[in-house]
This record gives C-alpha cells, structure tokens and sequence, in this order.
C-alpha cells in the first residue's frame, strides 16, 4: 500500500490559522473524493462547491493549487490529518498561512446549535471600520437554514459581494466564514443592545471593526450612478493584446453596427470570476444575435506571460469564448487612466454596455453574484433586458 492511500476520502474540517498568537481560526470544510485513480478535493462554502483537481501526491505530501486562482496548498500527512500551509501568491507579506484539516468532522465551527431562532434573518444595514476615515456601507444578507441555527450569509457592497459565507448562530454571537482560494473571510460578531459589533479578518494582513442594524429599507447608492461618462457623447478607445498575441481595438470590424459589453476585471478577482461564469453563459446565447463582449484584464502584474497563464486558466474554467485583452496594467488608477473618458473606476469588476454605435448606454459597477440571491436576479433580468434592447435598437 503506497502513502497515497493514506489520504482518505470523506469530509475534512480545515482551519486557516490568521492569528497564531491570539489563536484567531478561519475554518472551512472539504470533501475528499476519488475519481477513478485520482483524488478531488471539494471545498463547500454554503451553496458553492469549488472542485480541486489539481492535486499531487508525493510520499507524505499532498500539494494542491485552487483554480482560477495564484494560491496553493502545501501539507503532509499526519495520522491521516494534513498539515502545512496556504501560500497567495498575490501577496508579498503576509502570504503564508498555517493550514490544518481534521479527517472525519463535519462541524464548520466547533459549536452544537441551539434552540431553533431564526432572530438574524434579513437585511442589516451595515458598516465596516465605523468612525474612520476610510468606513464603508453594506448590506448584510442573514438567513437561517431551514429555520435553524446554520446559517449563509454575504454582504452586499458598492463595489461587489462577499460571494458565500457560512456559519451558525451561537445565543447572541455569530460566525462566519469563507474560503474560495483568493477570499479568506472570516466575521465574529455579538449581537447587543439591538446590533452586531464584530470584527471582521481577512486573510491575516487585514482584519477592521464592523457593526451592523436590522434595516431592511437601507440601500447602497445605485451601481448604475458610480461611475459615468466626463463628457455626452465620448466614446471608449483602446487597443490591447489577447491572449494570442493578436491587438484588438473597439475599432476592428468584427464589432461594427454590433452592441458591445467591455468587462473591466482581473482574473485574480472572486466577483469577477462570478460574473464571467455569467458573461460565458450570456455570449453563447446572444452572440448569433449579434451581440460583442470584450473583457480588459488587469491583473496583479504587468508581467505578459504570468498575465496569459492566469488568465488562460480563467478562460478555460468558465469555457470564455469572447475576447480577453492583457491591458498589462494594474489597479484601478491604471484602470481610469486607460479608460480616459469615465470619471474613475472604483471596482472590478465594471461593466460598460455599448450600443450599435459604440456609444455608452450604461456602466455597472461592482458585480452581486448567485450569493446575492435576490440582488444577483434582479440584476440579470435588468441586464438581459438591456442586451435585447441594444440587439433590436
């Protein structure tokens, strides 16, 4: 029996260690299954299951990358537990986690729920590092699982979601938490004197105050308003290489007299993976119809050949049949820059809807995805009447 045998399918219980010192934990769980004569690893964060196929097994060790995503996992066996670490290779400092699963436990956070409360469903008006210069609003979205302490969560942002958190009720404290192979979320909170107080950790290089009201009438500003054109009638020019090489502009004749969606994201970037799940969909459907999408990636480095490998991976995963540009820029200043006729991007991803003519009908901001629930319909019904619209205009 060789050493791979060692590591047995069933679920996991894993933990990012963000604090060694103040013992602050980030759990998650997985499944471990077996796919012929190969293992696949199965990350669940309420209703999202991310398939890892990436996995080398060598002696003890057990190496695996998260797709999509620059991360990776290095751990070895131990009494049929795994130990090591999670390296993000976006990151400089701070990039290096501890990181230990528990074969055979099925608890996400080491509690037993309670009486059945569901106190925390709804909407909370939300606010993040409160009485600081840089505090932000969101919405939290709170819902009980079948009326129980279980619980799947996110929060709703000006600039994206907080894609699928999970967790549980304690009497008054909630938790909860993700891990997607680039978010690594984690909110503690206790609710009194009617609100949440908490902190919320991201990763170990971040971690800020929030707290939070029920206030189901509170909204963010529309994502429609964020950003705008400078000036009526200034049209969008650029021309950047795909991944083949080849320089594409808004100009080629592919896209005369045709409707253009141009998606401003990163392929390092979880709402912007979300929302090309989506754009796939979309192209395949509307495409015949006429319509363009066109996505400007600006990744973590300008780096060309990095910027095609990771982006070829995003393309691959969601099968992406439109075209990606490597702008071989990064951030958003970069962003506002090369996109001269807006006022500013604020958030990847944005998306600019274009008409016939190439003139800008309307910019999204930020992206609320399938977590959203509600939020991520109502804005795909907005989006495919649109499409429909600048198709018949």
């Amino acid at each position: 029996m060789g050493f791979a045998a060692k590591l047995k399918p069933g679920t996991y219980r894993a933990v990012l260690i963000l604090d060694t010192i103040n013992k602050i934990e980030l759990p998650f769980n997985f499944d471990v299954v077996k796919k012929g004569k190969k293992f696949q690893i199965i990350i669940k964060n309420a209703e999202e299951k991310i398939v890892v196929d990436e996995i080398t097994i060598k002696g003890d060790s057990v190496n695996f990358k998260m797709p999509v995503f620059d991360t990776e996992f290095k751990t070895k066996l131990v009494d049929g537990n795994l130990q090591g670490v999670w390296i993000n290779h976006y990151r400089k400092e701070k990039n290096v986690i501890p990181f230990k699963a528990e074969f055979n436990n099925s608890n996400r956070f080491p509690f037993i729920p309670g009486k059945q409360n569901p106190y925390f469903e709804g909407r909370w008006e939300t606010t993040f590092s409160p009485g600081k210069a840089d505090s932000s609003k969101a919405i939290g979205v709170f819902h009980h699982i079948e009326q129980t302490d279980y619980m799947h969560s996110t929060f709703l942002t000006e600039t994206g979601d907080y894609r699928f958190l999970e967790g549980i009720k304690v009497v008054n404290k909630l938790y909860l938490s993700c891990f997607d192979g680039s978010h690594a979320f984690l909110f503690v909170a206790e609710y009194k004197d009617g609100a949440f107080i908490g902190t919320f950790y991201s990763g170990a290089h971040w971690k800020e105050d929030w707290v939070a009201v029920k206030n189901p009438n509170f909204k963010l500003r529309e994502a429609d308003e964020i950003t705008t054109v400078k000036k009526n009638g200034e049209k969008l020019n650029f021309t950047f290489p795909n991944i083949e090489g080849k320089a594409i502009s808004l100009s080629d004749k592919k896209f005369d007299n045709k409707p253009v969606i141009i998606q401003i994201m990163g392929s390092w970037c979880p709402n912007c993976m979300d929302e090309s799940a989506y754009f796939s969909g979309i192209y395949k459907e509307y495409q015949k119809q006429g319509l363009e999408i066109i996505a400007l990636a600006y990744e973590k480095t300008n780096d060309l050949e990095i910027s095609k490998k990771q982006v070829t991976r995003l393309k691959n995963k969601f099968d992406i049949r439109y075209e990606i540009l490597i702008t071989q820029l990064t951030g958003k200043e970069k962003a506002s820059e090369s996109m001269a006729a807006l006022n500013k991007i604020i958030a990847f991803p944005t998306t600019i809807f274009l008409n016939k003519q190439h003139d800008i009908v309307k910019i999204h901001t930020g992206f609320s995805g399938p977590a959203t629930g509600n939020d991520y319909l109502a804005f795909k019904q907005k989006t495919e009447a649109l499409i429909n619209q600048l198709i018949k205009q």
